[in-house]
């Protein structure tokens, strides 16, 4: 007589995810395979994201990817290995996007919102300070910043409001005159004649004016035709409406001369 092997056939019954495990002759135990859970007979597999998250972060998704086997990844705003994720704030690079001028919030997940500091204006990705500042802060109109610090015309960084008309930097940097207009002491009065006060004028609202005074005293004459705004019939508005704190700048092509 030979004993028995009940394992011999078909896994001895046991699930196909089953070790058959002699016993004793004719017997048998049927053991889950590891990753695997049941009585033998039936073997589920494991899925660990059931329990516990699978060990993963709270603010991680736990994804099964084999019996018993699973991979922690960080939910979106928050970075990590998954078994732990720390929230990422959007505001701690690059001020998140925000002007330098501006305060950034989180407010919740992949959002923030952007805010002008006190003193500035515009929509929190870009903000404006004074029209003195924003001088300084464009290529366009630097040059005549400088020329307002170099006589300590400190005029429109007042209140205001103000209208300023700046020759563009080019323009400044190659007319012959203001170095002679330097040397005679009349550079301020020049500088003067290009900004006008308790006003801040818009292209639009200037398309409907024919003078204005300017703080020099002299007045400056408009013109509006065929789509161009021309000043004392000589220098064109060519970018207008920057629009600061206390006033307007809009840039032109020639030097006015009172």
């Amino acid at each position: 007589c030979s004993a028995i092997d009940a394992c011999k056939t078909s896994n001895g019954g046991c699930s196909a995810k089953a070790e058959c495990r002699r016993t004793t002759p004719g017997n048998r135990a049927c053991i889950c395979n590891a990753g695997y859970t049941g009585d033998g007979i039936v073997c589920i597999e494991i899925n660990p994201c059931l329990e516990n998250n699978g060990g993963c972060d709270r603010n991680a998704e736990c994804t099964q990817t084999g019996p018993n086997q699973a991979v922690c990844n960080c939910l979106k705003g928050y970075s990590g290995d998954g078994k732990r994720c720390t929230y990422i704030s959007l505001c701690s690079q690059n001020n998140g996007g925000c002007s330098e001028f501006a305060i950034c919030n989180d407010t919740e997940l992949t959002e923030r919102t952007c805010t002008c500091k006190d003193n500035y204006i515009g929509d929190g990705f870009k903000c404006r300070g004074n029209i003195f500042q924003e001088l300084l802060r464009d290529s366009n109109t630097s040059r005549f910043y400088f020329h307002l610090e170099a006589l300590s015309i400190r005029d429109i960084a007042g209140p205001g409001p103000f209208t300023l008309f700046v020759p563009r930097t080019d323009v400044l940097n190659s007319d012959p005159r203001v170095k002679d207009w330097t040397a005679k002491g009349v550079m301020a009065q020049v500088l003067r004649y290009h900004m006008v006060g308790c006003a801040s004028l818009l292209y639009n609202d200037l398309t409907t004016i024919t003078n204005i005074t300017s703080l020099q005293g002299d007045p400056i004459h408009i013109s509006y035709s065929q789509n161009l705004l021309v000043l004392n019939n000589k220098a064109e508005i060519i970018l207008s409406d920057a629009v600061g704190t206390n006033g307007v700048i809009h840039v032109i092509n020639q030097i006015l001369v009172p």
